[in-house]
Protein backbone atom coordinates (compact mmCIF):
# COMPACT_ATOMS: atom_id res chain seq x y z
CA UNK A 1 0.00 0.00 0.00
CA UNK A 2 2.63 2.45 0.86
CA UNK A 3 4.33 1.61 -2.83
CA UNK A 4 1.25 2.74 -4.47
CA UNK A 5 1.17 5.88 -2.25
CA UNK A 6 4.39 7.12 -2.37
CA UNK A 7 6.99 6.18 -5.10
CA UNK A 8 4.83 8.53 -7.35
CA UNK A 9 5.93 11.58 -4.53
CA UNK A 10 10.07 10.39 -5.68
CA UNK A 11 9.11 13.71 -8.31
CA UNK A 12 8.79 15.68 -5.34
CA UNK A 13 11.56 14.20 -3.39
CA UNK A 14 14.66 11.91 -4.03
CA UNK A 15 13.42 10.62 -0.79
CA UNK A 16 10.91 8.74 -1.73
CA UNK A 17 12.62 6.64 -4.15
CA UNK A 18 13.66 4.50 -1.15
CA UNK A 19 10.39 2.79 -1.02
CA UNK A 20 11.05 1.12 -4.58
CA UNK A 21 13.54 -1.39 -3.04
CA UNK A 22 12.07 -4.38 -2.19
CA UNK A 23 15.22 -4.52 0.04
CA UNK A 24 14.09 -1.52 2.29
CA UNK A 25 10.53 -2.51 2.26
CA UNK A 26 11.33 -6.13 3.06
CA UNK A 27 12.83 -4.94 6.37
CA UNK A 28 10.25 -2.67 7.18
CA UNK A 29 8.04 -5.72 7.11
CA UNK A 30 10.26 -7.18 9.15
CA UNK A 31 10.03 -4.61 12.12
CA UNK A 32 6.61 -3.98 11.45
CA UNK A 33 5.61 -7.67 11.74
CA UNK A 34 7.63 -7.89 15.26
CA UNK A 35 5.80 -4.73 16.15
CA UNK A 36 2.66 -5.66 15.74
CA UNK A 37 3.16 -8.95 17.17
CA UNK A 38 4.49 -7.92 20.25
CA UNK A 39 1.97 -5.67 21.09
CA UNK A 40 -1.20 -7.95 20.11
CA UNK A 41 0.65 -11.19 21.45
CA UNK A 42 0.29 -10.36 25.66
CA UNK A 43 -3.69 -9.03 24.98
CA UNK A 44 -4.79 -11.96 22.54
CA UNK A 45 -3.02 -14.59 24.82
CA UNK A 46 -5.38 -13.08 28.30
CA UNK A 47 -8.25 -13.04 26.04
CA UNK A 48 -7.70 -16.64 24.54
CA UNK A 49 -6.84 -17.82 27.98
CA UNK A 50 -10.28 -16.08 29.45
CA UNK A 51 -12.52 -18.02 26.25
CA UNK A 52 -11.11 -21.16 26.09
CA UNK A 53 -11.12 -21.45 29.97
CA UNK A 54 -9.79 -25.37 29.29
CA UNK A 55 -7.53 -24.60 26.85
CA UNK A 56 -5.82 -27.10 24.97
CA UNK A 57 -6.63 -30.90 25.27
CA UNK A 58 -3.46 -32.93 25.76
CA UNK A 59 -3.61 -36.52 23.85
CA UNK A 60 -3.78 -39.48 26.51
CA UNK A 61 -0.86 -41.54 24.95
CA UNK A 62 1.54 -38.04 25.11
CA UNK A 63 4.63 -38.45 27.03
CA UNK A 64 3.62 -37.81 31.01
CA UNK A 65 5.79 -34.87 30.57
CA UNK A 66 3.00 -32.60 28.48
CA UNK A 67 0.23 -33.22 30.65
CA UNK A 68 1.39 -29.67 32.75
CA UNK A 69 0.42 -28.45 29.69
CA UNK A 70 -2.96 -28.78 29.43
CA UNK A 71 -5.01 -25.48 29.83
CA UNK A 72 -2.64 -23.80 27.93
CA UNK A 73 -3.83 -21.29 25.17
CA UNK A 74 -4.19 -22.21 21.86
CA UNK A 75 -4.98 -20.31 18.82
CA UNK A 76 -1.83 -17.83 18.78
CA UNK A 77 -1.55 -18.44 15.40
CA UNK A 78 -3.88 -15.32 15.32
CA UNK A 79 -1.41 -12.92 16.46
CA UNK A 80 1.11 -14.31 13.53
CA UNK A 81 -1.63 -13.95 10.94
CA UNK A 82 -2.82 -10.36 11.87
CA UNK A 83 0.78 -9.37 11.74
CA UNK A 84 1.87 -11.29 8.79
CA UNK A 85 -1.17 -9.48 6.75
CA UNK A 86 -1.46 -6.35 8.02
CA UNK A 87 2.72 -5.92 7.40
CA UNK A 88 2.52 -7.45 3.78
CA UNK A 89 -0.56 -5.31 2.79
CA UNK A 90 1.63 -2.43 3.63
CA UNK A 91 4.60 -2.98 2.66
CA UNK A 92 4.15 -4.94 -1.12
CA UNK A 93 2.49 -3.94 -4.14
CA UNK A 94 -0.41 -4.77 -4.00
CA UNK A 95 -1.65 -5.38 -7.37
CA UNK A 96 0.95 -7.97 -7.69
CA UNK A 97 -0.90 -11.03 -9.06
CA UNK A 98 1.38 -13.58 -7.11
CA UNK A 99 0.38 -11.67 -3.94
CA UNK A 100 -2.89 -11.85 -3.76
CA UNK A 101 -2.44 -15.82 -4.39
CA UNK A 102 -0.32 -16.08 -1.53
CA UNK A 103 -2.27 -14.61 1.00
CA UNK A 104 -5.55 -15.67 -0.29
CA UNK A 105 -3.93 -19.14 0.26
CA UNK A 106 -2.37 -18.30 4.00
CA UNK A 107 -6.01 -16.79 5.13
CA UNK A 108 -8.07 -19.44 3.42
CA UNK A 109 -5.93 -22.78 5.01
CA UNK A 110 -5.49 -19.69 8.59
CA UNK A 111 -9.50 -20.05 8.82
CA UNK A 112 -9.74 -23.97 8.33
CA UNK A 113 -7.58 -24.06 10.93
CA UNK A 114 -9.12 -22.22 12.74
CA UNK A 115 -12.73 -23.83 12.42
CA UNK A 116 -10.56 -27.29 13.78
CA UNK A 117 -9.27 -25.16 16.72
CA UNK A 118 -12.52 -23.62 18.15
CA UNK A 119 -13.91 -27.50 17.89
CA UNK A 120 -11.46 -28.91 19.11
CA UNK A 121 -11.96 -26.14 21.77
CA UNK A 122 -15.70 -27.23 22.15
CA UNK A 123 -15.90 -31.04 21.61
CA UNK A 124 -12.13 -31.82 22.37
CA UNK A 125 -11.97 -33.12 18.77
CA UNK A 126 -11.52 -31.34 15.61
CA UNK A 127 -13.38 -31.36 12.52
CA UNK A 128 -13.01 -34.76 10.63
CA UNK A 129 -9.84 -35.45 8.16
CA UNK A 130 -12.39 -35.75 5.13
CA UNK A 131 -13.17 -32.22 5.67
CA UNK A 132 -10.25 -30.46 6.45
CA UNK A 133 -8.51 -32.00 3.71
CA UNK A 134 -11.57 -31.70 1.29
CA UNK A 135 -11.53 -27.82 2.09
CA UNK A 136 -7.65 -27.28 1.71
CA UNK A 137 -7.75 -29.17 -1.71
CA UNK A 138 -10.99 -26.79 -2.97
CA UNK A 139 -9.20 -23.74 -1.80
CA UNK A 140 -5.80 -24.19 -3.26
CA UNK A 141 -6.77 -26.26 -6.32
CA UNK A 142 -8.78 -23.06 -6.89
CA UNK A 143 -5.89 -20.78 -6.69
CA UNK A 144 -3.72 -22.75 -8.44
CA UNK A 145 -6.10 -22.61 -11.37
CA UNK A 146 -6.33 -19.00 -11.32
CA UNK A 147 -2.74 -18.79 -12.00
CA UNK A 148 -2.75 -21.81 -14.85
CA UNK A 149 -6.01 -20.70 -16.56
CA UNK A 150 -5.40 -17.06 -16.46
CA UNK A 151 -1.30 -17.01 -16.41
CA UNK A 152 0.80 -13.22 -15.14
CA UNK A 153 3.25 -12.42 -17.58
CA UNK A 154 6.31 -14.91 -17.11
CA UNK A 155 4.52 -17.34 -15.82
CA UNK A 156 6.25 -21.41 -16.34
CA UNK A 157 5.06 -24.68 -15.07
CA UNK A 158 8.01 -25.57 -15.19
CA UNK A 159 10.19 -27.25 -12.08
CA UNK A 160 13.47 -26.65 -10.94
CA UNK A 161 15.73 -29.03 -10.14
CA UNK A 162 18.60 -27.90 -7.62
CA UNK A 163 22.54 -28.52 -8.33
CA UNK A 164 21.58 -28.90 -12.02
CA UNK A 165 22.35 -26.61 -14.55
CA UNK A 166 19.20 -25.61 -16.87
CA UNK A 167 17.03 -28.57 -15.28
CA UNK A 168 13.90 -27.66 -15.99
CA UNK A 169 11.16 -29.94 -15.78
CA UNK A 170 8.11 -29.18 -17.31
CA UNK A 171 4.88 -30.03 -16.05
CA UNK A 172 2.11 -29.01 -17.88
CA UNK A 173 -1.51 -29.59 -16.71
CA UNK A 174 0.08 -32.14 -14.34
CA UNK A 175 1.52 -28.68 -12.64
CA UNK A 176 -1.61 -28.15 -10.95
CA UNK A 177 -2.39 -31.60 -8.78
CA UNK A 178 1.55 -31.36 -8.48
CA UNK A 179 1.25 -27.99 -6.84
CA UNK A 180 -1.78 -28.96 -4.41
CA UNK A 181 0.26 -32.07 -3.46
CA UNK A 182 3.01 -29.66 -2.07
CA UNK A 183 1.10 -27.19 -0.82
CA UNK A 184 -1.74 -29.09 1.45
CA UNK A 185 1.18 -31.48 1.76
CA UNK A 186 3.58 -28.70 3.64
CA UNK A 187 0.64 -27.20 5.45
CA UNK A 188 -0.02 -30.36 7.38
CA UNK A 189 3.57 -31.05 7.78
CA UNK A 190 3.97 -28.05 9.43
CA UNK A 191 1.42 -28.84 11.65
CA UNK A 192 2.40 -32.30 12.96
CA UNK A 193 5.71 -30.61 13.50
CA UNK A 194 3.75 -28.32 15.95
CA UNK A 195 3.96 -30.35 19.16
CA UNK A 196 6.80 -28.89 20.89
CA UNK A 197 7.29 -25.42 22.56
CA UNK A 198 8.95 -23.23 19.71
CA UNK A 199 9.75 -26.90 17.68
CA UNK A 200 7.79 -25.63 14.13
CA UNK A 201 7.84 -21.76 14.23
CA UNK A 202 11.61 -21.50 14.38
CA UNK A 203 12.24 -23.55 11.11
CA UNK A 204 9.23 -22.13 9.59
CA UNK A 205 11.16 -18.54 10.24
CA UNK A 206 14.51 -20.31 8.37
CA UNK A 207 12.72 -22.04 5.97
CA UNK A 208 10.61 -18.53 4.97
CA UNK A 209 13.48 -16.29 4.98
CA UNK A 210 15.50 -18.83 2.63
CA UNK A 211 12.56 -18.80 0.35
CA UNK A 212 12.29 -14.87 0.25
CA UNK A 213 16.07 -15.36 -0.83
CA UNK A 214 14.75 -17.59 -4.14
CA UNK A 215 12.22 -15.42 -4.75
CA UNK A 216 14.24 -11.83 -4.72
CA UNK A 217 16.40 -14.08 -7.05
CA UNK A 218 13.61 -15.07 -9.70
CA UNK A 219 12.39 -11.60 -9.27
CA UNK A 220 14.85 -9.96 -10.83
CA UNK A 221 16.23 -10.50 -14.38
CA UNK A 222 19.85 -9.68 -13.62
CA UNK A 223 20.11 -12.25 -11.26
CA UNK A 224 18.15 -14.55 -12.08
CA UNK A 225 20.11 -14.95 -15.88
CA UNK A 226 23.46 -14.54 -13.64
CA UNK A 227 22.46 -17.86 -11.47
CA UNK A 228 20.65 -19.79 -14.48
CA UNK A 229 17.20 -19.35 -12.86
CA UNK A 230 13.96 -19.11 -14.73
CA UNK A 231 13.04 -15.51 -14.52
CA UNK A 232 9.63 -14.57 -13.07
CA UNK A 233 8.41 -11.29 -12.91
CA UNK A 234 6.67 -10.04 -10.28
CA UNK A 235 7.82 -13.09 -7.65
CA UNK A 236 10.49 -10.54 -5.89
CA UNK A 237 7.81 -8.76 -4.06
CA UNK A 238 7.07 -12.78 -2.12
CA UNK A 239 10.30 -11.13 -0.12
CA UNK A 240 8.14 -8.94 1.62
CA UNK A 241 5.21 -11.81 2.48
CA UNK A 242 8.65 -13.99 3.43
CA UNK A 243 10.36 -11.35 5.59
CA UNK A 244 7.10 -10.60 7.34
CA UNK A 245 6.28 -14.19 8.23
CA UNK A 246 10.48 -14.03 10.01
CA UNK A 247 9.39 -10.77 12.24
CA UNK A 248 6.10 -12.10 13.37
CA UNK A 249 7.50 -15.69 13.60
CA UNK A 250 10.20 -14.24 15.75
CA UNK A 251 7.46 -12.42 17.85
CA UNK A 252 5.86 -15.21 18.49
CA UNK A 253 8.31 -17.76 19.71
CA UNK A 254 8.57 -15.57 22.55
CA UNK A 255 5.55 -16.02 23.70
CA UNK A 256 6.07 -19.58 22.59
CA UNK A 257 9.08 -20.72 23.99
CA UNK A 258 9.33 -23.01 26.63
CA UNK A 259 7.50 -23.18 28.71
CA UNK A 260 4.83 -21.83 26.07
CA UNK A 261 2.50 -18.99 27.38
CA UNK A 262 0.39 -20.38 24.01
CA UNK A 263 0.47 -23.02 21.03
CA UNK A 264 -0.22 -21.69 17.48
CA UNK A 265 -2.90 -24.36 16.91
CA UNK A 266 -3.57 -24.81 13.52
CA UNK A 267 -5.02 -21.23 12.64
CA UNK A 268 -0.98 -21.30 12.65
CA UNK A 269 0.62 -24.17 12.07
CA UNK A 270 -1.95 -24.78 8.61
CA UNK A 271 -1.72 -21.20 7.31
CA UNK A 272 1.98 -20.79 7.61
CA UNK A 273 2.58 -24.17 6.14
CA UNK A 274 0.45 -23.16 3.02
CA UNK A 275 2.52 -19.93 2.65
CA UNK A 276 5.84 -22.05 2.70
CA UNK A 277 4.40 -24.61 -0.03
CA UNK A 278 2.77 -21.75 -2.32
CA UNK A 279 5.92 -19.26 -2.07
CA UNK A 280 7.87 -22.33 -3.39
CA UNK A 281 5.36 -23.53 -5.85
CA UNK A 282 5.25 -20.07 -7.61
CA UNK A 283 9.20 -19.49 -7.26
CA UNK A 284 9.38 -23.31 -8.65
CA UNK A 285 11.52 -24.03 -5.59
CA UNK A 286 9.41 -27.55 -4.81
CA UNK A 287 12.72 -29.65 -4.08
CA UNK A 288 14.61 -27.26 -2.61
CA UNK A 289 11.57 -26.80 0.06
CA UNK A 290 11.42 -30.19 0.60
CA UNK A 291 15.34 -30.21 1.16
CA UNK A 292 15.29 -26.88 3.54
CA UNK A 293 11.93 -28.21 5.34
CA UNK A 294 13.62 -31.61 5.73
CA UNK A 295 12.59 -31.58 9.53
CA UNK A 296 8.81 -31.17 7.92
CA UNK A 297 8.99 -34.06 5.72
CA UNK A 298 10.99 -36.69 8.42
CA UNK A 299 7.58 -35.65 10.64
CA UNK A 300 4.90 -36.10 8.45
CA UNK A 301 6.79 -39.26 6.95
CA UNK A 302 7.06 -40.97 10.22
CA UNK A 303 3.14 -40.62 11.13
CA UNK A 304 2.14 -41.75 7.28
CA UNK A 305 4.74 -45.22 8.16
CA UNK A 306 3.83 -45.74 11.61
CA UNK A 307 0.32 -45.84 10.45
CA UNK A 308 0.58 -47.66 7.67
CA UNK A 309 3.11 -50.16 9.07
CA UNK A 310 0.41 -50.65 12.27
CA UNK A 311 -2.24 -51.50 9.59
CA UNK A 312 -0.34 -53.58 7.56
CA UNK A 313 1.17 -55.67 10.52
CA UNK A 314 -2.39 -55.87 12.25
CA UNK A 315 -4.20 -57.19 9.27
CA UNK A 316 -1.21 -59.71 8.76
CA UNK A 317 -0.31 -60.73 12.27
CA UNK A 318 -3.30 -59.67 13.90
CA UNK A 319 -1.90 -56.81 16.47
CA UNK A 320 -0.52 -53.78 14.96
CA UNK A 321 3.19 -53.09 15.71
CA UNK A 322 4.99 -49.82 15.48
CA UNK A 323 8.14 -48.63 13.91
CA UNK A 324 8.81 -45.47 16.15
CA UNK A 325 7.87 -45.31 19.35
CA UNK A 326 5.60 -42.74 19.01
CA UNK A 327 4.78 -40.76 16.40
CA UNK A 328 5.46 -37.95 15.05
CA UNK A 329 9.26 -37.96 15.26
CA UNK A 330 9.57 -35.73 17.74
CA UNK A 331 7.47 -37.64 20.64
CA UNK A 332 9.88 -40.92 19.60
CA UNK A 333 13.02 -38.85 20.61
CA UNK A 334 11.28 -38.05 24.04
CA UNK A 335 10.58 -41.65 24.58
CA UNK A 336 14.00 -42.34 23.95
CA UNK A 337 14.69 -40.15 26.87
CA UNK A 338 15.70 -36.77 25.20
CA UNK A 339 14.27 -33.55 27.28
CA UNK A 340 11.84 -31.43 25.38
CA UNK A 341 14.18 -28.58 24.71
CA UNK A 342 16.64 -30.49 23.40
CA UNK A 343 14.62 -31.90 20.95
CA UNK A 344 13.33 -28.22 19.92
CA UNK A 345 17.22 -26.97 19.20
CA UNK A 346 18.50 -30.14 17.82
CA UNK A 347 15.87 -29.89 15.28
CA UNK A 348 16.38 -25.97 14.98
CA UNK A 349 20.33 -27.05 13.92
CA UNK A 350 18.77 -29.57 11.95
CA UNK A 351 16.76 -27.06 9.65
CA UNK A 352 19.67 -24.42 10.04
CA UNK A 353 22.05 -27.04 8.06
CA UNK A 354 19.44 -27.71 5.28
CA UNK A 355 18.78 -24.30 4.67
CA UNK A 356 22.23 -23.82 3.76
CA UNK A 357 22.68 -27.06 1.71
CA UNK A 358 19.44 -25.02 0.01
CA UNK A 359 20.74 -21.93 -0.29
CA UNK A 360 24.05 -23.16 -1.39
CA UNK A 361 21.72 -24.41 -4.77
CA UNK A 362 21.65 -20.76 -6.00
CA UNK A 363 24.98 -21.28 -6.97
CA UNK A 364 26.68 -24.98 -7.24
CA UNK A 365 24.78 -26.32 -10.42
Amino acid sequence: MLYDLLVPLAKYHSAFNVFRYITFRAAMATVTALCISFVLGPWLIERLRQLQHGGETIREDTPARHRSKAGTPTMGGLVILAAILASTDLWTQLYNRYVWVLLLATTGLGLIGLQDDRTKVKTGRGISAKRKFGAQIALVGALMGWLYFWPPDGFTTGMVVPFFKGWLLALGWAWIPFAILVIVGASNAVNLTDGLDGLAIMPVVMVGSALGVFAYVTGSSVYSRYLLFPYIPGSGELLIFCAAMAGAGLAFLWFNTHPAQVFMGDVGALSLGGALGTIAVITRQEIVLGIMGGVFVAEALSVMLQVSWFKFTKAKFGSGRRIFKMAPLHHHFEKSGWKETQVVVRFWIITMLLCLVGLASLKLR
